[in-house]
């Protein structure tokens, strides 16, 4: 069970981390980016990613178990893998970030002042919005702050998954 843990969550690991790394790249150095694309391809990087909860819980099952699983077991199994992928994904960005988006906070809170100008929000909606991202790049700076936020935005998703691929793949004895 434990091969399948760490194969499987590094191999998801390695992908959402991989896609992480050249889609910040391509959007933070590039002033006309769409983000949301960016977070599209991101998001979808992370389904496919967490894909490998699904396949892990099912070679244990197939494969280590004659063909049983309950869900506690599944979900077990699938969350292991979920954090593992996700630790790795925290731990490339931390290394991202330090070695070439250390300015990302301040890089960020300027393309949602400008969505928000965009969106032709009032006077007081924007200033709202810049007070609320000049406290996001302070916050940001912190360690463990960027270390949290980062976990909040993948492990969701992989929790979901992992929920998904638990029910799909119990299986009692005959």
């Amino acid at each position: 069970m434990k091969k399948i843990i760490v194969v499987y969550g590094l191999i998801a690991g390695l992908i959402v981390s991989t896609v992480m790394v050249v889609s910040t790249g391509m959007y933070c150095n590039n002033p006309n980016a769409n983000m949301t694309q960016g977070m599209i391809y991101g998001f979808t990087a992370m389904i496919v990613a967490f894909s490998m909860a699904f396949v892990g819980i099912w070679n244990f099952r197939n494969k280590q178990n004659a063909g049983v699983i309950s869900f506690g077991k599944a979900f077990q199994i699938g969350i292991l893998i979920v954090l593992v992928a996700s630790t790795i994904y925290v731990l490339t960005w931390e290394i991202d970030y330090h070695l070439f988006f250390p300015d990302f906070g301040d890089k960020y809170a300027v393309k949602m002042i400008e969505a928000a100008k965009a969106k032709g929000v009032t006077a007081i909606e924007l200033a709202k919005t810049t007070t609320e991202m000049n406290n996001f790049k302070v916050q940001y700076k912190n360690p463990l702050y960027r270390i949290f936020m980062t976990y909040v935005e993948i492990l969701p998703l992989g929790i979901v998954i992992t929920l998904i691929s638990a029910l799909i793949l119990k299986k009692k004895k005959a």
